[in-house]
């Protein structure tokens, strides 16, 4: 399996054809490929072309239709709920990461204490893959999102990962919103990021259900801090004669 697993290969097939959507290659009422073409031209299984579907579903781009495939929408019926959020805006980052804070310190919780072996070694090669792309300079907001996806699949509550899906758009922060590159991490959080997802990794190793809430929380937490931090700068500067 390619590094990131899965959630990689779903991520890839999601933002291969939400491009060509954008792009017009799909325009609205147009069939896509099914999940045979997906199977075939990137070399996955059909639960993964399922899944990459279901994403886009979530994501209002697309619709299901028996027997007949997956259709684009229009343009006004692609409205979906956050999606009046604006990723580029620190208050808006600052406005989930509060919301992600309810929702994903019980999913940490859960998923120490309900996880399957095979969900564990899942999420131990999503910590790995943010690790990786750390190593070698490359963006890791995918593979952040794969780490907190395979933590809300363990808790054996599939509205876990529902729910996270529903608010992907901005669920990661963009490193732009420091000046980085596109796809890149503000840098102040990357220095934290591995070390606090290794501590929310060993809690669920060890099935410890309160030590997963706390270094979840203490993750989000975090995370607020910097961006307020970097909110507050931002005014600082503005305020400058």
């Amino acid at each position: 399996m390619q590094p990131g697993g899965t959630q990689s290969l779903v991520s890839r097939i999601c933002g291969d054809l939400r491009q060509a959507i954008e792009a017009g290659t799909y325009p609205p009422g147009t069939r896509l490929p099914s999940e045979k073409d997906l199977t075939e031209r990137y070399g996955v299984s059909r639960t993964v072309a399922r899944e990459a579907f279901a994403n886009l579903r979530a994501d209002g781009l697309v619709e299901s239709r028996k027997g007949a495939g997956v259709f684009v929408l229009d343009a006004p019926q692609r409205q979906a709920p956050f999606s009046g959020l604006s990723v580029d805006r620190i208050s808006s980052v600052i406005e989930l990461l509060e919301l992600r804070t309810v929702f994903e310190v019980e999913a940490a919780g859960f998923a120490a204490a309900r996880r399957s072996a095979s969900q564990l070694e899942r999420i131990i090669e999503a910590h790995r893959n943010v690790a990786d792309r750390l190593r070698l300079g490359q963006p890791t907001r995918d593979a952040d999102y794969d780490f907190h996806h395979t933590i809300a699949e363990a808790t054996q509550n599939r509205r876990f990962p529902e729910f996270l899906q529903l608010i992907r758009s901005g669920i990661i922060p963009r490193g732009e919103l420091q000046g980085a590159p596109a796809g890149a991490r503000p840098r102040d959080y990357n220095l934290h990021l591995q070390e606090e997802h290794g501590r929310i990794v060993d809690a669920i190793i060890q099935s410890d259900q309160q030590a997963a809430r706390q270094c979840m929380a203490a993750h989000l937490r975090g995370s607020m801090d910097r961006y307020r931090e970097l909110l507050r700068s931002r005014a600082t500067v503005a305020d400058r004669p």
